[in-house]
């Protein structure tokens, strides 16, 4: 058993062990002990305004006590369809106060994908942006009849000099009224509500590639076991950090991030628009993060903003970056603005509430790798056919693991569970789906997802890896390798390489280009792995959370 021997752990930083003790807490009380210890620090700053943890102790307990006098409580389900503002924070930590869980609903959902999530989850309480009202809730009003109580709210409505708040439209059998004077109009007293760890906390949605979307239930447990986790793998310092972070808090990274913020009483910088760099950059140069945590494709658009670039990164103590791969050379010009063995590569999933593994804080990361299998974790890499049999050290396969933040299962759909949740003597295994190999110190390298994986003419083409090389060609901008059918060849895939041209490159012909790319590919990779197709696109797709959309590359 190459994997039970845990050759990570020589590894690991010195004092780190494999088996730490998590404590018996909710995350709700994970919250409120530290806001009540840290109440004059400063939960968070936006757009020029910022508050205290105090204050948002109390705005969560108004919230708290609204859902309450409104009959929600344990069982009940909050769905929050906001960007990274303020209201955001108190919606969290008042539902869970109030015994609720929290479902995150992407602001670029389409009405029916609402529709959908809404019904899945069984929201009785809608938190949503004015300008989502009416575009987006209006139109499915109808189609969510568990839905009770819509609360409307601007961007800018809790900053001091607002006074008017949007508040919606009627609609027939639903309140519908302004977020704030749905706070406002009660106290912040209320009756706090006792939660195990076994509750469900989170109800997070994962995109399906072959089905609808599945909702991840993360109990207080899973939650509380993976911040316990990061916090005693980081060597965190409780009331003494500052955040920034461009993730949305709707998807889990996101959501993450701003719970261990809220956690461990760190201030917290909200980006909502991550697109601004000009408001990253200004963020950044008043309020002095010594945590960064972004999204790939984030930082090399940060490393492209020359004013970002001019800044002072001394205090700067970490750069995190996951949910999709980070090209070495892009790491290797980070690090050169930033400075040496800050970046720290994660990786994990949905889930996994999210983390499964991180780099080292304090050893020396190894570039490329998303780092070592967190304590309490247990960890394999096995066979892609037979999902069961272990592939050597060095081999990919699929990435599989068990611990105390793996999730309870997908909300109403048992058999989606039990495909990702599988026994294999005597332990529940998480499958994650995703493809990589472990070297002789115990790093983990992800090559792909298993869905990214391309096959030609019988053998296996990792996206990553070949778009890894492509990005040390200078024409690359941004870049994202596809398998489509092969006509002639059911069994197998034609690849195709779709290229964001650089800069430097953008006035150049695409058939100049194109021959470049194909002189260079057939230098650097075997003939198989070398694209037939490429295409040239204005902007490479993203998801809201800022990876490449594949899914729409492939229609």
């Amino acid at each position: 058993m190459i994997y039970e021997g845990k050759p990570w752990l020589k590894s690991y930083d010195p004092g780190v062990e494999a088996e730490i003790e998590i404590p018996n807490i909710s995350l709700k009380d994970y919250f409120v002990d530290s806001f009540r210890e840290y109440s004059d620090r400063s939960a968070f700053h936006f757009m020029g305004m910022s508050m205290t943890f105090g204050e948002l102790l109390a705005q969560s307990g108004k919230f708290a006590r609204g859902l309450q006098e409104n009959g929600l409580g344990k069982s009940d389900v909050v769905a929050v369809n906001l960007p990274n503002i303020p209201q955001y924070l108190v919606a969290i930590v008042g539902s869970l106060r109030a015994g609720c869980a929290i479902s995150g609903l992407a602001p670029l959902l389409m009405p029916d994908e609402m529709a959908y999530q809404l019904n899945d989850c069984g929201a009785r309480l809608l938190v949503t942006m004015d300008m989502l009202f009416d575009a987006k809730f209006a139109p499915i009003a109808d189609q969510a009849p568990k839905l009770e109580t819509v609360l409307v709210t601007g961007a800018t409505d809790m900053l001091p000099q607002v006074s008017e708040y949007p508040a919606g439209k009627p609609v027939e059998g639903k309140t519908v009224m302004a977020f704030m004077d749905f706070v406002s109009q009660y106290p912040d007293d209320i009756t706090e509500i006792s939660c195990s760890g076994e509750d469900s906390c989170y109800l997070q949605y994962t995109g399906g590639t072959t089905g609808p979307p599945k909702g991840a239930v993360l109990t207080h447990g899973n939650m509380v076991a993976n911040i316990y986790q990061f916090e005693y793998w980081m060597h965190m310092e409780r009331g003494k950090e500052v955040w920034l972070s461009g993730f949305p808090i709707f998807h889990q990274a996101g959501l993450f991030v701003a719970s261990c913020a809220l956690a461990w009483a760190e201030t917290q910088i909200l980006i909502p628009d991550p697109r601004n760099l000009e408001h990253i950059t200004n963020e950044y140069k008043e309020h002095r993060p010594t945590f960064m945590i972004n999204v790939p494709s984030l930082f090399l658009m940060l490393l492209g903003h020359d004013e970002f670039k001019k800044q002072d990164f001394s205090q700067l103590k970490y750069c995190m970056s996951g949910a999709a791969p980070f090209p070495v050379d892009g790491i290797h010009a980070l690090e050169a603005v930033v400075g040496e063995n800050k970046m720290v590569e994660v990786w994990g999933m949905t889930e996994t509430s999210p983390l499964i593994t991180v780099n080292p804080a304090l050893n020396r990361k190894k570039i490329g790798s998303v780092g070592l299998p967190l304590p309490n974790t247990r960890f394999q890499i096995v066979d892609l056919k037979t999902g069961t049999t272990e592939v050597p050290l060095g081999e990919e396969g699929e990435l599989i693991c068990n611990g105390p933040q793996v999730m309870k299962g997908y909300l109403n759909k048992p058999e989606e569970t039990a495909n990702a949740l599988r026994e294999h003597d005597g332990v529940i295994w998480m499958h994650t789906g995703d493809v990589g190999r472990m070297d002789e110190d115990g790093f983990v390298y992800v090559v792909d997802r298993a869905k990214d994986m391309l096959i030609v003419g019988g053998f296996k083409v990792f996206s990553s890896e070949v778009e890894d090389k492509f990005y040390k060609h200078p024409a690359i901008g941004m870049c994202a390798l596809v398998g489509i059918p092969n006509p002639e060849r059911p069994d197998s895939e034609i690849v195709k390489l779709v290229v964001q041209k650089s800069e430097a490159y953008k006035d150049k012909p695409d058939a100049q280009i194109e021959a470049e790319l194909t002189a260079f590919a057939k230098e650097k990779l075997a003939p198989y792995k070398v694209p037939k197709i490429y295409e040239f696109v204005e902007a490479i797709p993203l998801t809201s959370v800022g990876k490449v959309n594949k899914k729409v590359l492939r229609k």
